[in-house]
């Protein structure tokens, strides 16, 4: 099922990820922007009753898909199996949204793009932020990685090397902020970079003294203790929070 699981948009010979030695889990269609799952439904019944889609504009004909869907997809990168990158699936969005249902299969669609260079790893970034809200390629801290090892912060991966109660900068998105009511006013961070997720206690004192930076920033740098509990899990205790730039929004799950 394309919702869950996202198969490609054209036919087997054009998508070389199903020829991969390994699983992959796909992004389902209904999670980018301006889809939805009705229509994500009407993409599959059309592919399954019809056969796998040809091109951008044999999509919206099938279909029907405003300009704007057609470049969301473009952008999330689903015309990928077609040939070329985002960026000529980009140039042709518009010409291919012309295409109606109802229409005879004789008009030309002209979705060759002029030689445009790749996405760079920010700009492809960028773009499955805006329109998926995730970034299944490249991880926002990767692109910043040599930036963070100047300043001396740490790679989650790396904690486990570094000895128990050694005082340690991380960095990263923050992934969930918990505060049970049996926490006593402490509250819990999730902080992840590329390599991995660790587990940040914040106290109440730390938690009011930094509350807005805290609260309010995708991205943190956490100063604290490295903590190696005895079932080997590793916590960071907070001292210092301070907002980590990422230049770009993302959400996490907060207090739930």
């Amino acid at each position: 099922d394309m919702l869950g699981s996202q198969a490609p948009l054209g036919g087997p010979s054009q998508c070389a990820c199903l020829d991969a030695p390994q699983p992959a889990v796909r992004l389902g269609l209904s999670s980018v922007r301006t889809i939805g799952t009705d229509l994500a439904d009407a993409i599959v019944a059309s592919r399954d009753a019809d056969g796998p889609f040809t091109s951008m504009a044999d999509l919206a004909r099938r279909v029907g898909l405003t300009a704007d869907q057609v470049e969301a997809l473009a952008t999330a990168g689903a015309f990928d199996c077609f040939g070329g990158g985002r960026r000529d699936a980009l140039w042709g969005a518009g010409a291919a949204a012309t295409a109606r249902p109802g229409q005879l299969d004789i008009a030309t669609f002209d979705e060759t793009a002029p030689p445009l260079p790749q996405l760079t790893g920010p700009e492809q970034l960028i773009a499955d932020m805006w329109a998926t809200s995730m970034t299944p390629d490249i991880y926002p801290t990767a692109l910043i990685r040599p930036r963070l090892a100047a300043l001396g912060i740490v790679a989650v991966t790396d904690l486990r090397a570094i000895e128990n109660r050694t005082r340690v900068t991380i960095g990263g998105v923050v992934t969930h902020r918990q505060r049970p009511a049996t926490a006593r006013g402490v509250t819990f961070l999730n902080i992840e970079d590329e390599t991995g997720m660790v587990n940040v206690i914040v106290d109440e004192t730390v938690w009011q003294r930094h509350r807005r930076v805290a609260r309010e920033s995708g991205g943190l740098l956490i100063r604290g203790m490295l903590e190696h509990t005895r079932d080997g899990v590793l916590n960071v205790i907070a001292e210092r929070i301070e907002r980590l730039h990422l230049g770009l929004h993302t959400r996490s799950r907060d207090f739930r």
